[in-house]
């Protein structure tokens, strides 16, 4: 499943929150003292890799004025496109980005680094009248930010949290097509360019899933007949193959954690459709599954309706026997 981001119509924002919230004092639904108290509202989308995280954001963007702030600690920084997966330059245009591709890739952009950036980036979307809207699959990066040691952020924001969720197996086979993907479209020669023997594989973006994984195929290739080439090579994308799939098994393990933190107000997303299905199909269910619910979600979250997660039938907060039968098959998965 890959839907289209290119060409998708900037749309009039539904909600400008700062404005309406304003208005909606003025017509007596909040009192004076609720908007001293009135704390800024931030969403983030997050779930594991390929789950169609990026297009989300990038949707609800053009529904609400709105910007992105990435929180993927691998596509922060410069380089690797292919093998970070960021979105393509097209897809950018369609909404400012902040924190994307702008760190050295030989440094190490810390979660302190990410708490302190993104903060700055929070308040430079705010500071327009716009939603911050803070995307990606790093969700230490997320913990470090939401529950900084003096509660700064929870007293000054409030969140709304999207996890966009895929079945298993329907998602490990995506992605293990997507990986091939990524090698027609140049991913082998990508991290080729960056070849060091003397490498870190410790440090920055050297940490990337299909990097390590290429360094026996650039050390041997030279050494090797076709044949021999081939296997090496093929043997090196079924690694990258099976480290992504693992982790995804991490990342869902740590959305398992933030749950638990006490005030979150995560909304789950099953997605599973949209993968079973393809092109308008696929949009179709894309629509239905995903950003239907997300706008509702988003929409009902700016305005402050307490009643939001009652009224909505399609998206709800993740029951506690979900959560628990997913943190088995996390389980299963990481010991095959």
């Amino acid at each position: 499943m890959r839907l289209s981001l290119v060409g998708l119509k900037q749309a009039q924002p539904l909600f400008k929150f700062r404005v309406n919230m304003d208005s909606l004092g003025q017509l007596g639904f909040l009192g004076r003292s609720h908007r001293r108290r009135e704390k800024e509202k931030v969403v983030f989308v997050i779930g594991a890799t390929g789950t169609g995280k990026s297009k989300l954001s990038i949707d609800l963007a053009t529904r609400f004025a709105a910007e992105i702030v990435n929180s993927d600690k691998m596509q922060v920084y410069e380089g690797l496109d292919i093998a970070t997966n960021k979105v393509t330059e097209e897809e950018r245009s369609l909404v400012r980005h902040h924190l994307l591709g702008v760190v050295d890739p030989d440094s190490d952009f810390t979660a302190v680094d990410f708490r302190r950036e993104a903060t700055r980036a929070l308040d430079s979307v705010l500071s327009q009248g716009k939603l911050p809207i803070v995307a990606g699959g790093s969700n230490s990066y997320i913990e470090a930010l939401v529950d900084d040691e003096k509660h700064e952020f929870r007293s000054r924001y409030q969140c709304c949290f999207l996890w966009v969720d895929v079945s298993l197996p329907v998602l490990h086979s995506f992605v293990s097509n997507r990986v091939d993907q990524m090698v027609k479209g140049g991913l082998v020669e990508e991290v080729r360019r960056m070849f060091d023997p003397e490498a870190d594989y410790s440090r920055g973006i050297r940490r990337a899933i299909g990097v390590r994984e290429m360094d026996r195929y650039f050390r041997e290739e030279n050494k090797l007949d076709q044949a021999a080439r081939e296997r090496v090579l093929a043997e090196a994308i079924d690694e990258i193959k099976s480290n992504t799939i693992k982790l995804s098994y991490r990342q869902l393990n740590k959305i398992l954690r933030l749950q638990r933190l006490s005030g979150l107000n995560i909304q789950r997303l099953d997605a599973t459709a949209v993968f079973l299905k393809q092109g308008r199909e696929a949009e179709e269910a894309w629509e239905d599954h995903v950003i239907g619910p997300a706008a509702a979600i988003v929409n009902n979250f700016l305005i402050n309706n307490a009643v939001a997660r009652a009224t909505l039938g399609f998206a709800t907060k993740a029951p506690a026997a979900a959560m628990a039968a997913a943190a088995t098959t996390i389980m299963a998965g990481a010991t095959q």
